[in-house]
C-alpha cells in the first residue's frame, strides 16, 4: 500500500465512508468538493479586497 492509497484508506475511515454504498460515496465527495470550492473562491474574493483596501 503506498503513501496515496492510505491517505484514501485513512479518509473513509475517519469519515466512515467504507460503509456506504458506492454512490453514496460518490454525493458525499461531490458535497465535499462543492464546500471546497465555495471556500476556496470566497476565500479568494476576501482576501483581494482585503488586499485591495489596505494597499489604497
Amino acid at each position: 500500500m503506498n503513501w496515496v492509497q492510505r491517505k484514501i484508506y485513512l479518509y473513509n475511515v475517519t469519515f466512515g465512508l467504507y460503509m456506504l454504498d458506492w454512490w453514496e460515496r460518490y454525493l458525499f465527495n461531490g458535497l465535499v468538493v462543492v464546500l471546497m470550492w465555495f471556500v476556496a473562491y470566497n476565500g479568494t474574493r476576501y482576501f483581494s479586497e482585503l488586499f485591495k483596501r489596505h494597499l489604497t
